[in-house]
């Protein structure tokens, strides 16, 4: 599998964006799909997650109620809709696919993106 993040951009805090991850291959449905985050100087963490079927979705506590994750297996993409957005929330963006292990586990996830750059200004 391969994956294209993008959709990131400069945006004022309390605004909005869309990050969109568009996945090669035929199997994208059989893939748990995360959002993870690196800001300037800090370690990558766990964003949001989506199940196969879109049925579940896990959320980081520092983005829970904001953020929204979705997916379109149709079109072999997922979503991370982020609303309120708050300068801490500025970091390369990064989707991931996995079919076994944690949710929250980096680690655990075999497919990764190039990342795309969200910067909120105050």
């Amino acid at each position: 599998v391969q994956l294209q993040a993008s959709g990131g951009g400069l945006v004022q805090a309390g605004g909005s964006l869309r990050l969109s991850c568009a996945a090669s291959g035929r199997t994208f449905s059989s893939y748990t799909m995360g959002w993870f985050r690196q800001a300037p100087g800090k370690r990558r963490e766990f964003v949001a997650a989506i199940s196969w079927s879109g049925g579940s979705t896990y959320y980081a506590d520092s983005v829970k109620g904001r953020f929204t994750i979705s997916r379109d297996n149709a079109k072999n993409t997922v979503y991370l809709r982020m609303n309120s957005l708050k300068p801490e929330d500025t970091a390369v963006y990064y989707c991931a696919a996995r079919t076994s292990g944690s949710t929250w586990y980096q680690g655990s996830y075999d497919y990764w993106g190039q990342g795309t750059l969200v910067t909120v200004s105050s």
